[in-house]
Parts: structure tokens; sequence; C-alpha cells
């Protein structure tokens, strides 16, 4: 199945979405609307090798809970990334078994070579 997991209010996850230009199998889901279940991270983390890597370090709260001055663990961040949706490193996309995790140009340009081989 192919997905992308994504907030419509961010507004570098709706650039990233048009400059993708994603066929139409994909299945949008806004992390905010409809929160990410515990089946959908652990495909997740299937293909990412890790939660460390969904996981946004960027993200507000992060800062605010002075969490990077503690010494996370795999479950940790599988924990806080079910529990707010701000620690989902956004966007998700999922294409052809492929994962793509956050908003690098090196990782859109990928996603988008993947999309349009």
């Amino acid at each position: 199945m192919n997905k992308i997991y994504y907030l419509k209010t961010c507004s570098t996850c709706m650039r990233i979405i048009k400059e993708l230009d994603l066929p139409q199998d994909v299945i949008f889901q806004d992390i905010k609307e409809t929160p990410i279940t515990v089946k959908q991270l652990e495909e997740l983390h299937n293909l990412s090798g890790s939660y460390e890597a969904l996981f946004s370090k960027r993200a507000k709260l992060y800062k605010e809970m002075d969490l990077k001055n503690q010494a996370l663990e795999e479950a940790d961040f599988k924990n806080y990334i079910l529990e707010h949706y701000t620690f989902l490193s956004r966007p998700v996309l999922v294409y052809n078994n492929q994962i793509f995790i956050g908003n690098s140009k090196k990782n859109v340009a990928a996603a988008k070579e993947a999309i349009h081989e």
C-alpha cells in the first residue's frame, strides 16, 4: 500500500506533496486528524529499521520536554510518536515498500525518483 503521513497545516508537507506529484493510488493520512496507530507505526518501523529514524528531534515539544538531555531508547521514541503527532518526522511516504522520512532535499529527490521511475 502506498501512503503518505503528513500534516495539512504544515506548509513544508504541503509543498513537498505538491512537488512529488503523487499518483492517485497514494493514500493520504493527516496525522493530526487521524492519529497514527500502533500497527501503522510498527509497519513504518519495519521499513525504516528504527523508531529513532521516524522521530523528529526538531519538534517543539522535544525542546520543551528537554528530551535531548535524556537517554532515549527505541521504546521511548515509539511511545513519544504515539503520544503526540508532532514527534513523527514529516512527511513519511511509503511507496512500493520503500520508505522516505522527513523533508531533506536528498530524501525528497529520492522519493520523487522512486515515484516517477
